[in-house]
């Protein structure tokens, strides 16, 4: 059993911490401010080949696999979850790697890669989060087009995109609801789709997150990804994987919050000496440390089964919720060793603390993350 990353991945890691670093660095404050998402950095990121890692060489990507996407993934969130959510620029598109016609492989995920374009999943509904198999949205057969009347909310990249991959129910009559949906691919630009940019969230505001109506939108029935009333079963497999990339963030923003508050207590000086000299500082230091690491290897070794072709949905579960877990203690503990200073915006420990909360709720609330791997067990 090996546990060492090959020397590809090694430097991987370094070339996407590197580049965090140089890019993220100096526009992190104001684009969470803004809420202005990196346009011309997610470009720079495509350049260098580190966004969607995993799209193979055939469609313009690096054809590597999904814990080298992991990897970057980490190492972006180190630095700055919110700036690093660029990574997510693909959302949505890994349906039609998974399940689409080679003619749609060809005609999208080159734009990808390339950053000539940005996707989204339209999964989530006012009313229909969790409960996937409970969406409204309606995309009824009229002639060679699909019509589609609905709403979806909490949209990741809603305003910026250039397609999203809709669930829509489109066989309302099967007898069981989770053979009620469909995949659709929908370019942004359709008519009668109507963006609205959410603001005032808590964090990661640098990504762009969006409620987007459909009003009576045409689509040919050619943009049908998959199989007709195979979509919750196809999202589901989508969750099984991307759940690895929220992990990551997870991992990393975990890590850059430890950074942050090993650097303050060497420096922070108290009772004429540093903070870290105090054996409760030091056995807190050791407490972040370990859970991190535990995070890393679960998220690890989920990614590498995926590649390996063995998904297993009760692994991916784990390491989810034990990363989002740890990210949100972490970030916490971190800025309770900042002290005052840790609640201000001078510092950036506490943007770090307010961009962990999502990841114990988007992708699968801890709880359904809970259940997943509950069900598992017996």
């Amino acid at each position: 059993m090996d546990f060492e990353l090959t020397e590809e991945q090694k430097m991987l890691q370094q070339v996407a911490y590197e580049f965090a670093v140089n890019e993220f660095t100096p526009i992190a404050k104001e684009y969470d401010r803004e809420e202005r998402f990196p346009r011309e950095v997610w470009k720079k990121a495509c350049e260098n080949g580190l966004i969607g890692a995993y799209i193979p060489e055939e469609y313009g990507g690096m054809g590597a696999g999904f814990l080298e996407n992991a990897l970057i993934t980490e190492q972006f969130s180190r630095v700055d979850m919110g700036i690093g959510l660029i990574g997510a620029a693909t959302f949505g598109s890994e349906n039609i790697l998974f399940f689409g016609t080679e003619e749609q492989k060809q005609k999208y995920l080159p734009l990808i890669a390339s950053g000539e374009a940005i996707s989204a999943g339209a999964y989530t509904e006012p009313n229909a989060g969790t409960d996937v198999a409970g969406i409204k949205t309606r995309a009824r057969k009229d002639g060679g087009d699909y019509v589609i009347n609905g709403s979806k909310m909490f949209i990741t990249n809603g305003t910026i995109c250039d397609f999203m991959v809709v669930l829509a129910v489109t066989n309302p009559e099967a007898e069981k609801r989770h053979q009620r949906q469909s995949l659709i691919l929908v370019e942004a630009d359709r008519d009668g789709i109507t963006r609205t940019k959410i603001h005032g969230k808590m964090g990661i505001r640098a990504s762009d997150t969006a409620e987007i109506a459909f009003d009576d939108v045409r689509v040919p029935q050619s943009n049908l990804i998959g199989q007709e009333g195979r979509g919750f079963y196809e999202v589901m497999q989508f969750f099984d994987v991307t759940r690895i990339m929220v992990a990551a963030q997870g991992v990393g923003v975990a890590q850059g919050a430890f950074d942050l508050a090993l650097k303050y207590v060497q420096e922070r000086k108290a009772f004429g000496r540093p903070i870290i000299a105090n054996q409760a500082v030091q056995f807190k230091l050791a407490e972040m440390a370990t859970k991190i690491e535990l995070a890393r290897t679960l998220m690890y070794r989920a990614a590498w089964t995926i590649d390996n072709g063995a998904t297993d949905p009760k692994l991916n579960a784990m390491a989810k919720y034990y990363a989002g877990h740890t990210a949100t203690w972490v970030t916490n503990e971190a800025l309770q060793l900042h002290g005052g200073y840790g609640y201000i915006d001078e510092y950036d420990i506490q943007r770090f603390y307010r961009d962990a909360r999502i990841l114990e709720i988007y992708e699968g609330v801890r709880e359904a993350e809970l259940m997943t791997i509950a069900r598992r067990l017996v």
